[in-house]
């Protein structure tokens, strides 16, 4: 399309339809990780396989945490014997 009244029209009646659409240019081809294609507003998740928010959808977060001045004893001063 070259008429920008019916591009912007589009725009608007497509706001909540469509995750991606192409203007003058095909569907096909996207750049993975510069040109996210999925979904998106009232289409589902919105995961955009081209995007790295994608994987966050797909892993459970998991915190490590190491000491580095070990305990010397397993117990606790409250397991003491009086």
């Amino acid at each position: 399309a070259k008429d920008r009244y019916a591009i912007e029209l589009a725009d608007k009646i497509l706001v909540n339809a469509a995750g991606n659409y192409y203007i003058n240019d095909k569907p096909t081809g996207a750049v993975v990780g510069q040109q996210p294609f999925g979904g998106g507003r009232a289409s589902g998740t919105n995961d955009k396989a081209g995007s790295y928010l994608n994987i966050i959808r797909w892993l459970t977060p998991r915190t490590i945490k190491e000491n580095y001045d070990p305990p010397r004893d397993y117990r606790y001063p409250f397991m003491q014997e009086k």
